[in-house]
């Protein structure tokens, strides 16, 4: 059975028992304490912690997931894996032990024929949590498992939490029996190799306290008790496909066998070659989904996950004998695979490829930057006698130029040095303990939540009257004082205030908060400086009580600064009218990656693997211009996210909508999922500037423009400056770029004319300087300072010069400085004869420098290098005159 098979079958089997089906959410998660979605549950999980209300009493889902804390292991075993899919059932309130119980054991053991998976009941054992009586009570008693094939484990294996205080509670697996060829009898409880677990059921029926670990006591039950079930798509797709590991299912396979056509290397010849193209295959299929969703590589957060990832699939391709670019047609493969799953891997297909061939390209360079920098490192290293190239180095290759440490390894060897391995995993696991000390912190942000759910669990959520008022009534429903809450506040205190309704905009989908002001009733007057929904549903209201007392429960009036609110409207609309004229311009490539929405100006980042050219650049503003004269009405629509679909609104990637979602409509020209505030005519928006683009990062382009009366200021100010040009230059504006052009190069005919002249008067006294030469030991030796400011490369033409002028077959060392800027610099050469004699030009010069107080290096014959003290000159001629005399 395919793996997509797999996936219809568990959709529709819960669906038809009463089931909402909700699509998979975005591998970026909607939590600010993580990075990518790890587990089915965590679309879920407000429900689960009580800070939203769950819209159905059952749900099931098919969710992607990705995890990376064991990524260099993939490969090495045939369990780890970074992608995989979490088939899910959940109840909130309504069936819970013995309902989850009989569905599971009804959808595995269904014949195929009927609907099901058609697993042999007799192979299937249940694990249950060592003091939960009343589930394997179930599961012998009413579902029908034999007692010998029912275990009872500890609270490591079978009792559930999130890892902070909330629910908890036991759970109950579901393991299949892969026979003895996998290892000895016993249950799940003795080999886990043998029988592997598939579905986790967990009973979420307790609220746990604070603690470590599963050091925690039980504080109480919940008033609704809830179910949370997950099954390994991956894992159960090995089991019905008859393969020993994941790697060999259908979606992984598929992406080996193309691994194998590319470099001729056949999966199980060996070891070696196998842990590759399963790295290649895990990490290719892993790549796709998140720039699916719109990851895009990148040296921080998730655009480090995607990077790293994508580049130990590149190096391994390298290892297997692959030669230039392979990613394209990998990544083809993959799309081909899931996309029976994900059809919008289809409709994306040429931006996912668009951004997987810019990386490979990108890190190919850094492949060739990085053997230069290892060269060097090597070279250093021998020079110092030294075997073994340090792991700071290694460390350095690794983290910053993302040189795979294998390959650090290779051609240290190639060089005869070894690597010190300790020193570079001792640094490697200092900056995973800084990463994971970074994670830790995070995740303490539920307790400092907890104050905002309370105001939520009280009063309910806040309504927006925003988008329709800029003023009105309200109630005081919630205060906090340096993040406690608190039932009054004096003046001069920073506060938090809830109200139980609101015009003010919370910062979100790119929008910059409202200000404004709330007087109460009792006159005292709060300045509002930030506007912030810590929670779903919660709207507070950051700012300082500028005169009275505020109270819980007071009435108040909210009142917005309406000219900060119209001129962020103005570039919220402008970013929209901008996205759509560079889908126009440049594909559906150019998706929104971010934005920002101020006052008068906005920025807007989308995907493209190259810069776009000033003369596209140039259109994409006219048009949007244009769209401005058209006069085009803007309108706001809630509708299903279905419908929204069909009628061609354009969703943000890594942004979470509902079932209800707002669509925001200018004319025939632009549909974009939106929750943020507009103007109601494009005429409203005056006149857009877009100032430029630039890079911030692989794939990515940034748009900066402003709106409004800020755009015309610019102009104003450009218009003045162009004024002032064409009185100096005495011209029309149209002629300034043939004068300037002109102007320029006359200029640089006269810097290189100026060049020219200095270059003779240097060389000048090469014959003088040559006639000068001393005799050092048999060695005629030049040494001395030339005038300050000679550049670096007329003092290397000097150098070279007066060793050429030294005739006879004499061995010769040409030693010069000059002082440059205020830093020293010398040049020093060495002739045939002289290398004869052991001496070398990067020894001499590295003498040289460190008496300048700095460094430098080259080849035997020249080298050059500086440093940071000009009054040490004469210093560093006399060394290296003496090191002369030692060699002669």
């Amino acid at each position: 059975m395919e793996s997509a098979e797999i996936r219809r079958r568990w959709l529709r089997f819960f669906e038809e028992r009463g089931h909402t089906v909700v699509p998979s959410a975005s591998l970026i998660a909607d939590d600010p304490t993580l990075l990518l979605v790890p587990a089915g549950m965590v679309p879920f999980k407000p429900y689960f912690l009580g800070e939203a209300t769950p819209p159905y009493q059952r749900a099931t889902s098919v969710q992607k997931c990705v995890r990376t804390p064991d990524i260099e292991e993939v490969g090495k075993t045939t369990r780890h894996g970074t992608f995989f899919q979490m088939c899910g059932n959940f109840s909130f309130g309504d069936y819970f032990k013995e309902g989850a119980a009989r569905l599971a054991w009804e959808l595995l053991t269904t014949s195929q024929d009927e609907g099901g998976y058609g697993l042999d009941p007799e192979r299937l054992w249940i694990t249950v949590y060592e003091e939960d009586d009343e589930a394997e009570r179930i599961w012998r008693d009413v579902v029908g498992v034999p007692a010998e094939r029912i275990q009872r484990l500890g609270k490591k294996d079978n009792f559930w939490d999130m890892g902070v205080p909330g629910p908890c509670g036991p759970c109950s697996e579901i393991n299949y029996d892969r026979g003895p060829e996998f290892g000895p009898e016993g249950g799940p409880a003795v080999n886990d190799e043998r029988y592997v677990e598939i579905w986790n059921l967990v009973f979420m029926q307790y609220e746990r306290g604070p603690g470590q670990g599963k050091d925690y006591p039980i504080v109480g039950d919940l008033p609704s008790r809830n179910i949370d079930t997950g099954l390994g798509l991956e894992r159960l797709a090995m089991i019905l496909q008859g393969v020993r590991n994941m790697y060999e299912t259908d979606t992984l396979r598929a992406v080996i066998d193309k691994a194998t056509a590319l470099t001729g290397v056949a999966y199980g010849d060996a070891e070696g070659s196998d842990v590759s193209l399963r790295v290649v295959a895990d990490h290719m299929r892993t790549s796709v989904m998140l720039i699916g969703d719109g990851v895009t590589p990148g040296n921080e957060g998730r655009g480090y996950v995607l990077r790293r990832i994508m580049r130990r699939a590149v190096r391994n391709m390298r290892i297997l004998g692959a030669e230039g670019p392979v990613v394209g047609e990998l990544v083809d493969v993959v799309i081909g695979t899931m996309g029976q799953q994900y059809p919008e891997l289809i409709t994306d297909r040429q931006r996912i490829e668009t951004v997987a061939l810019a990386e490979e390209a990108a890190f190919l360079k850094t492949l060739r930057a990085g053997t230069n920098i290892l060269d060097t490192a090597v070279t250093e290293t021998k020079a110092a006698g030294g075997t073994v190239l340090p792991g700071e180095k290694a460390f350095l290759l690794h983290d910053t130029w993302g040189f795979p440490i294998d390959l650090t390894l290779e051609m240290a060897a190639e060089q005869g040095l070894s690597v010190d391995e300790d020193g570079f995993r001792r640094l490697m696991k200092e900056q995973r303990e800084r990463a994971k000390a970074d994670a830790r912190a995070k995740k303490t942000g539920h307790a400092d939540l907890s104050s905002y759910r309370e105001v939520a669990d009280s009063a309910g959520a806040t309504v927006f009257t925003g988008y329709t008022d800029t003023e009105g009534e309200a109630s005081v429903v919630g205060l906090l004082v340096n993040g406690l809450p608190a039932p009054a506040a004096s003046e001069g205190d920073d506060v938090e205030v809830v109200l139980d309704r609101t015009p003010f905009y919370a910062e979100g989908g790119g929008q910059q908060p409202d200000t404004g002001r709330i007087r109460l009733d009792s006159g005292a007057v709060i300045e509002v400086r930030d506007v912030q929904q810590p929670v779903p549903g919660v709207t507070v209201h950051k700012g300082t009580v500028q005169v009275g007392e505020v109270t819980v429960g007071a009435g108040a009036y909210a009142a917005i600064d309406v000219t900060r609110r119209r001129a962020i409207a103005r570039a919220h609309s402008a970013t929209h009218l901008t996205h759509q004229a560079l889908r126009d311009a440049l594909g559906p490539t150019a998706a929104q990656a971010g934005s920002e929405n101020a006052p008068g100006r906005f920025r807007f980042d989308f995907g493209s693997p190259t810069a776009v050219p000033g003369t596209v650049l140039t259109d994409v503003e006219q048009k949007i211009n244009e769209v401005l004269a058209r006069e085009l009405d803007v309108t706001a629509e809630v509708m299903s996210m279905e419908e929204a679909k069909r009628q061609g609104a354009i969703a943000e990637f890594g942004e979470k909508y509902g079932d209800r979602v707002r669509v925001v409509t200018i004319g025939d020209f632009s549909k974009e999922l939106c929750g943020g505030t507009h103007v109601h005519n494009t005429a409203q928006l005056g006149l857009v500037k877009l100032l430029g683009e630039s890079s911030i990062g692989s794939g990515v382009r940034r748009v900066e423009a402003l709106v409004g009366v800020d755009a015309y200021q610019f102009l104003a100010r450009e218009h003045t400056v162009v004024s002032q040009l064409t009185e100096l230059v005495k011209g029309r504006p149209e002629e300034l770029p043939e004068k300037v052009s002109g102007m320029l190069a006359k200029l640089r005919e006269a810097e290189k004319e100026i060049e020219r002249f200095r270059a003779e008067k240097v060389l000048a006294a090469a014959a003088g300087l040559a006639s000068s030469a001393r005799d050092v030991g048999g060695v005629a030796f030049v040494g001395g300072r030339v005038p300050d400011g000679t550049a670096a490369d007329d003092l290397r033409k000097l150098v070279l010069d007066v060793r050429g002028r030294i005739q006879g077959g004499r061995p010769a060392v040409v030693a010069l400085f000059t002082v440059a800027n205020g830093r020293p610099l010398t040049v020093i050469a060495v002739n045939d004869a002289a290398r004869d004699r052991g001496l070398k030009a990067g020894d001499l010069v590295r003498t040289a420098a460190k008496t300048l107080g700095g460094g430098g290096g080259g080849k035997p014959d020249v080298a050059q290098g500086g440093g940071q003290n000009p009054d040490a000159v004469d210093e560093a001629v006399a060394a290296v005159e003496r090191l002369v005399a030692e060699a002669a």
